[in-house]
């Protein structure tokens, strides 16, 4: 069951598109349009943001700066404590 609500204001034009457009596509109303519309377009924007892609050789110069790494300094480590205490991720 939905609870949330979001009202916005859109051009005349604008918001004819998409009544078309979720017409087309056999939807029962321009809500279920919209809301799928942006439950795909953030879901897409979180997972790009979630992660990282690098390059073969980016990667192999990263693992081998990590195994040359000494053990971490005072400060990281308490870098480590504060985000585990601040929650972050």
């Amino acid at each position: 069951m939905t609870t949330a609500r979001l009202d916005i204001r859109l051009d005349e034009e604008v918001k004819a598109k998409a009544e078309k457009a979720s017409a087309l596509l056999g939807m029962k109303s321009l809500t279920e349009y919209v809301v799928r519309l942006m439950d795909e377009d953030a879901t897409q924007v979180i997972e790009e943001h979630a992660s990282i892609v690098v390059q073969d050789n980016v990667f192999d110069t990263f693992m081998a700066a990590c195994d040359k790494a000494k053990a971490p300094n005072q400060a990281l480590l308490e870098a480590v404590k504060f985000t585990d205490k601040s929650g972050i991720k």
